[in-house]
């Protein structure tokens, strides 16, 4: 019997640094407990753009060509045996990481510690878990999440950036009436803030060194006030880059009107200056919680917080958000987030999307926040 011939569908694969190609691969159809979607807006994140422009990132690098994107949303196209709950039709965010569900992370609930964990896009394991820059991708139906009916795909792709956010805020306690501090008005900072305010923050204040990033906060309502960090000269010492840690933050601090710090912190930069500050940026009592992923080994002030009873928190991935940031998206509760989408591209076009947002601004000069790949179609 001859084989049978299978269709194939456009795929953005990357080699190494900058070698992205639009390849035609195969189209299998969704193995059991799987479901087939057709992945219409793919948002693209840092790790996705240190991966295109260095092959790796951080301590994670490309041992195969890997396709890119784990931001995404689309609609199931195929259902693979045994799937119950999803239709051809339903609209769906894609959960990108797959846990064993077998471990005691799994089974209490934190399944984004599962040491077996999979994750769509990340060369963390090997053989790499392609991610979503393709036409169809194959994927657990459990981790399909329907869309309301007034979210849209690239809302869908939000869902994913917000669950990091959401986990973090969990992990913080984060609570009506607190005040907040943001250290980096990204797409990460700036949902951080939408998150802080939909919570019931009695204030949101943000820090960058970006002034055209903080503009873009304040005038839009994600934070109250601003404060951007001056340029300066990389310290020689750890001990001058704490002095100069400290003395920017009061310096912040007094602009704010706020000289005993922010109930909670979220620190997104990942920067080791702004790491430092955020430990001073907090009140006594405070929490100070790490979302920026940035150098492996870092000089903290531990003294100030153990003096303080500061809690430093790490924060990674999310657990059990995804129904919740869809409810959030759905109420419309976090203020003008559909802004953070400044950019789109078709997936032909992924290599200029990313160049894009490398630059950082357009060729009109406007500012690149989230970068959308897709066909986000009503």
């Amino acid at each position: 019997m001859s084989p049978v011939a299978l269709p194939s569908q456009p795929t953005a694969v990357l080699y190494g640094p900058k070698d992205l190609r639009l390849e035609h691969r195969t189209l299998w159809p969704p193995q059991s407990g799987q479901a087939q979607v057709a992945v219409l807006a793919t948002g693209l994140c840092g790790s996705d753009l240190h991966y295109y422009l260095h092959g790796r990132n951080g301590d994670f690098a490309l041992q195969a060509p890997l396709v890119l994107g784990h931001e995404a949303a689309g609609v199931v196209t195929a259902v693979g045996p045994g799937v119950k709950g999803l239709v051809v039709g339903t609209r769906v965010a894609i959960e990108a990481g797959i846990m064993c569900n077998k471990c005691s992370y799994c089974k209490s609930g934190r399944y984004n510690l599962c040491k077996d964990m999979r994750f769509c896009s990340s060369a963390k394991t090997f053989p790499h878990l392609d991610g979503t820059l393709q036409t169809f991708m194959n994927h657990p139906a459990h981790l399909l999440h329907p869309l309301p009916a007034n979210c849209s795909f690239e809302d869908g792709a939000l869902a994913e950036p917000l669950s990091v956010l959401l986990h973090a805020a969990r992990r913080a306690q984060l609570a009506k009436g607190q005040t907040v501090l943001v250290f980096g008005v990204g797409a990460i900072g700036l949902l951080a803030c939408s998150l802080a305010q939909s919570t019931g923050a009695a204030r949101v204040v943000a820090i960058d060194i970006n002034q055209s990033r903080l503009d873009f906060a304040k005038t839009n309502g994600f934070a109250s006030d601003t404060f951007c960090l001056p340029m300066a000269d990389k310290a020689k010492t750890s001990d001058e880059a704490l002095r100069r840690a400290k003395e920017s933050i009061q310096a912040a601090l007094l602009k704010f009107g706020e000289p005993d710090g922010f109930d909670v912190v979220f620190e997104c930069t990942g920067a080791e200056p702004c790491i430092q500050m955020s430990v001073h940026a907090a009140i006594a009592g405070g929490k100070v919680m790490l979302i920026g992923m940035g150098a492996r080994n870092l000089v903290l002030p531990l003294s100030s917080a153990a003096l303080r009873e500061v809690d430093i928190q790490g924060s990674f991935r999310y657990a059990n958000t995804y129904p919740t940031a869809l409810g959030l998206l759905s109420k419309g509760s976090l203020g003008p987030v559909r802004k953070l989408v400044t950019h789109r591209f078709r997936l032909e076009e992924s290599a200029k999307a990313f160049e894009l947002l490398a630059r950082g601004r357009d060729d009109e000069g406007r500012m690149v926040l989230k970068v959308v790949i897709g066909n986000d179609a009503p």
